[in-house]
């Protein structure tokens, strides 16, 4: 059946979702965006993945900088909406929002609830070295990702993953979930399940001051902490006065001092086993492979970091 829906959500993880719903034929009448922001070395106000991408589409797009304004309230009131589906949109919706469309709002949130609720629970689970993750499709109520789960699907977090890869893997996953979701919930096929209170863990937002590495830690925790701050905001380290962006590595059978140079090509020492630097970028550089940063810096063995 084809819905009268809002899309509210704001960057790539979203863009999937909306052209899923589009694409079932669904009337999406408004979409709700983050107002755009500066950025680039101009500070150029530029528009949100799902801004331009609505724009595409003809929809009206809208990007208030608070929904609890009651003109907000008002006009999306007036939308006569059957629901409205969120993803990422990066703001706390009021009981007003959540209760206006008839069939309320839904949640595409991208963790196995109740594990990881809240803003970043990609990052936070690759950084605590989860076997699975997936998307849940929400019921959303007042508070923190805490709605009864429409629909859950897990995948794999392989060795080798990063906040990268798996952020476009449940981007796929809710896109391909959304639909069959929203069908089982108006129908009345699916009927919504609380979320147990056991295990409810918290994704914090990324904090740049916790990307610094710590080499006292065990080489399997800074592997996960460079793969789940990938590519953004980045593991670094610093030598010399120099900040160095981790980009990719791997665990190696070795000891020998926490941040000390073990040999000539990047192999580090820490807290337990070693870490091998194979991909890194240099302050005002590109990235490198370990090949191509030798060639141009040299980290002798026995050197501090």
């Amino acid at each position: 059946m084809a819905l009268r829906l809002a899309f509210m959500g704001t960057p790539d993880f979203a863009v999937p979702t909306l052209l899923a719903l589009l694409g079932e034929g669904h009337s999406i009448v408004a979409v709700y965006s983050q107002p755009p922001a500066r950025a680039g070395r101009g500070k150029t106000l530029k528009k949100s993945p799902v801004h331009l991408v609505a724009e595409q589409h003809g929809i009206p797009v809208f990007t208030p900088k608070s929904m609890r304004d009651p003109a907000e309230q008002d006009a999306l009131k007036a939308l006569k909406l059957d629901a409205a589906v969120v993803v990422a949109y990066g703001q706390i919706l009021p009981k007003t929002i959540l209760n206006s469309p008839k069939y309320g709002c839904v949640n595409v949130h991208a963790s196995l609830l109740p594990r990881w609720r809240g803003a970043a629970p990609i990052h936070r689970a690759v950084m605590a070295g989860d076997s699975e993750s997936g998307v849940c499709i929400m019921a959303m109520d007042e508070g923190l990702d805490t709605g009864d789960v429409i629909a859950r699907h897990a995948v794999s977090i392989k060795e080798d993953e990063t906040t990268l890869s798996l952020h476009d893997t449940l981007a796929t996953l809710g896109a391909d979930t959304i639909n069959e979701a929203l069908a089982g919930l108006i129908d009345g096929s699916i009927t919504p399940e609380p979320q147990n209170e056991v295990g409810v863990t918290y994704a914090k937002k990324i904090d740049k001051a916790e990307a610094k590495i710590n080499w006292a830690l065990s080489a399997t925790d800074i592997d996960r902490m460079v793969r789940g701050l990938f590519p953004f905001p980045g593991a670094w380290f610093e030598h010399d006065g120099e900040r160095i962006k981790l980009l990719a590595g791997r665990v190696v059978e070795a000891s020998g001092d926490a941040g000390t140079a073990l040999n000539d090509t990047l192999l580090i020492g820490c807290g337990e086993r070693a870490y091998q630097i194979e991909r890194a970028q240099r302050a005002g550089k590109g990235a490198m492979d370990r090949e191509d940063l030798l060639r141009g810096w040299a980290l002798a063995k026995g050197s501090s970091l």
